[in-house]
């Protein structure tokens, strides 16, 4: 258990202290919550780095990295399909984080099947690049919600326009995330169906 793979399993109480943070009433949780993820999506950039630096890159390390990465993104959509920041459109909102559950297990059962098999199944571009959008779009989600909870005084009548232009600019990202969603595991799935068929 070295520093990378701590950081990768601190991921987890930090979804669980964010998703706490979203549904409590007190001043400044939004902001905490906020800049609780930031912390969290960073340590997914450090930990990475900081393996490679130190030369402690193992398999157990990547598989981790994937898969608490998607208990983290998957636990704060719920969250905030269920917390209503998608400006009435739960609806939809829902039918999205559904597609991305959908693609999460079964690109999954993928990688296990590809693994009894020997086969390793790396994260490529695509999935690199939807894991990014994902992550920005919950930042910018959660960052609307701070904005109207603890300076909503700072944004008032007209100026409140700023809160909403970002909120949809979040909601913008999450569609374009469950986009490359879908194409990234049709992808996955062209390179490395073989293996489950085979």
């Amino acid at each position: 258990m070295n520093l990378p793979n701590l950081l990768t399993f601190s991921r987890l109480p930090a979804m669980f202290a964010i998703v706490a943070l979203m549904y409590s009433d007190f001043q400044w949780a939004a902001t905490l919550a906020f800049w609780l993820f930031i912390a969290a999506a960073l340590t997914d950039w450090f930990d990475g780095m900081l393996a490679r630096r130190s030369n402690q890159v193992s398999t157990f390390g990547r598989f981790m990295d994937a898969v608490i990465d998607k208990v983290m993104v998957i636990g704060v959509m719920i969250a905030l399909v269920n917390g209503g920041y998608f400006m009435g459109h739960t609806i939809p909102a829902m039918i999205a984080l559904l597609c991305i559950l959908c693609r999460e297990f079964m690109i999954s059962g993928l990688r296990m099947v590809a693994a009894t098999k020997g086969v390793v199944v790396e994260a490529d571009a695509g999935g690199k690049l939807k894991t990014f959008i994902q992550l920005n779009a919950i930042g910018w989600l959660l960052g609307a919600q701070m904005f109207a909870r603890d300076f909503g005084e700072l944004f008032r009548g007209g100026e409140r326009w700023w809160i909403v232009a970002v909120n949809w600019g979040g909601i913008g990202l999450f569609a374009l995330s469950v986009l490359l969603t879908i194409t990234s595991g049709v992808t996955y799935f062209r390179r490395h169906g073989h293996v489950v068929l085979g």
